[in-house]
């Protein structure tokens, strides 16, 4: 074979076998908030982000805009990496200084909330992308002021009420127990999912309500009573999917083209994601790390190259051999 074809017939190859691995390497995604006790954005996304009831959630969508509800699985931090505190300035916790979720950082008293009481409790964090990682919940101190912005020192960070790695996802939810410890009136739950295969973390704010503790903080500030939290419906959150822009099959993005719809509450994805989703291949992957969100697409494209390169590579074969025929009569 001519130099020329063994060169060529070469980059055949190295493409093959050095793009089909970038091809399937695919961020997997990981997208979720606290459901019980309720989130600020699951909230008021289940309110309904164009007329929300509370007038907490209302002064949410004021400053914020509804997409911040519609978008309320992808509160993130893409390169965390466990630096919380660092990339977190104090005031921005719940929003986790993105501004498209500011209006999750108003500094109120009326905030709905979900009754609690001393002793153990069984967290459930709504999942719309499994992956592995490390759940850990803190709870602010006693004195808390629900109407001063929520800084890094109001959480009892020495002392999380809960820890869990690689719980398992069921029904869509990771359920997970922690103990909360004495504490009276209006108190907040600030979550923490730091991925363990990728630098991604996922943030969330949950107010509560101690129970015989009373709204003092409310009260003092003569606002209404806040109103009991409650968590979206499926139906909601499969009604609002369409007009997220949470890419549930990668990391999340501003491009409402590419969104995903979540995996239900089955533990099973919608039409939708079957349709890019491989079936079988789900157990291998999360053995590595990786998850049943990978794209269907992306292996596709492997294979896609390999055969690419392959017809490549047997046309150079094919040249070769008929130039050496003709060369020799």
């Amino acid at each position: 074979m001519p130099a020329r074809h063994k060169a060529a017939a070469a980059v055949a190859v190295a493409v093959a076998v050095g793009l089909a691995p970038l091809a399937l390497t695919v961020p997997a995604a990981a997208h979720g908030s606290m459901g019980d006790p309720v989130s600020r954005v699951s909230q008021c996304y289940a309110e309904g982000p164009e007329s929300p009831r509370s007038d907490a959630c209302g002064a949410a969508v004021a400053a914020g805009g509804t997409q911040a509800l519609y978008d309320w699985n992808g509160i993130r931090i893409g390169d965390a990496n466990g630096r919380h505190q660092e990339l977190i300035p104090d005031g921005r916790l719940c929003s986790a200084n993105n501004d498209e979720f500011k209006g999750l950082d108003l500094a109120r008293a009326d905030w709905p909330a979900t009754s609690v009481r001393s002793g153990s409790y069984t967290f459930r964090y709504r999942v719309t992308a499994p992956h592995k990682g490390t759940f850990t919940v803190y709870l602010t101190k006693p004195g808390y002021d629900p109407t001063q912005p929520l800084a890094w020192n109001d959480l009892d960070l020495s002392n999380p009420v809960a820890t869990a790695t690689d719980p398992v996802a069921t029904g869509g939810f990771y359920t997970f127990s922690g103990t909360l410890p004495e504490r009276s009136g209006r108190q907040l739950l600030y979550a923490v999912w730091q991925r363990s295969d990728s630098p991604e973390a996922f943030y969330s704010c949950s107010d509560v309500m101690f129970e015989g503790g009373g709204d003092s903080a409310g009260a003092a500030s003569g606002s209404t009573p806040a109103p009991s939290a409650s968590a979206p419906s499926e139906e909601q959150i499969e009604d609002g999917s369409r007009k997220s822009t949470i890419e549930h099959h990668g990391h999340g993005d501003d491009d409402a083209g590419t969104s995903a719809r979540p995996v239900a509450a089955t533990g099973t994805a919608s039409p939708a994601a079957n349709d890019v989703q491989v079936a079988g291949a789900s157990q291998n992957l999360a053995e590595t790390g990786g998850d049943s969100s990978t794209s269907y697409l992306a292996m596709g494209g492997a294979a896609t190259l390999a055969v690419g390169a392959a017809v490549l590579f047997g046309s150079v074969r094919r040249r070769a051999a008929n130039s050496g025929g003709r060369h020799g009569r």
